[in-house]
């Protein structure tokens, strides 16, 4: 019915917001990675390219669905993936010039300060309520804590 399609399109427009306003902080943590290492730059931004398909297919799903469009579908998804090279290039323009030990120092504080955010205000409650039971989010969290940890050893060795 129309209104069901009302519905679908205003979830799917309401996630892209979300989630280009999520994908910001990732924009500029990949920006402040790279300038520090540009191999963890790289490995940062394959990791985020990959995590962003669910993310796309969460946008373009309900709009596609509503509409039966696939372009505006995949429209929409672009423009909420859109935020991340916006804020490299914001990145890039206000802070290469000036750019020093303190000051990356500072901005990754401030992006996974933004993330941890993210993860604990908006990320982990949505996921509650669509599994009230708790019967995969807990477990997908401790899983993806330990995935992220083992990254991290990698880069070590």
């Amino acid at each position: 019915s129309n209104g069901d399609s009302d519905k679908l399109v205003r979830m799917g427009v309401n996630t892209a917001l979300a989630i280009g306003l999520h994908n910001f902080p990732e924009g500029l943590a990949t920006f402040v990675a790279s300038l520090d290492d540009p191999s963890v730059g790289a490995v940062l931004a394959i990791a985020i390219g990959i995590h962003n398909i669910p993310e796309g297919l969460c946008v373009a799903l309900p709009i596609y669905y509503a509409t039966g469009n696939r372009w505006k579908a995949f429209a929409w998804a672009m423009v909420s993936g859109a935020s991340e090279p916006i804020a490299a290039l914001l990145g890039w323009a206000i802070l290469a010039n000036s750019f020093s030990d303190t000051l990356y120092a500072v901005l990754f504080g401030l992006v996974g300060g933004m993330m941890v955010m993210i993860s604990t205000r908006e990320l982990i409650p949505t996921a509650h309520r669509y599994d009230p039971d708790d019967t995969v989010v807990t477990y997908s969290f401790i899983v993806g804590m330990v995935i992220m940890a083992l990254s991290l050893v990698l880069f070590v060795l």
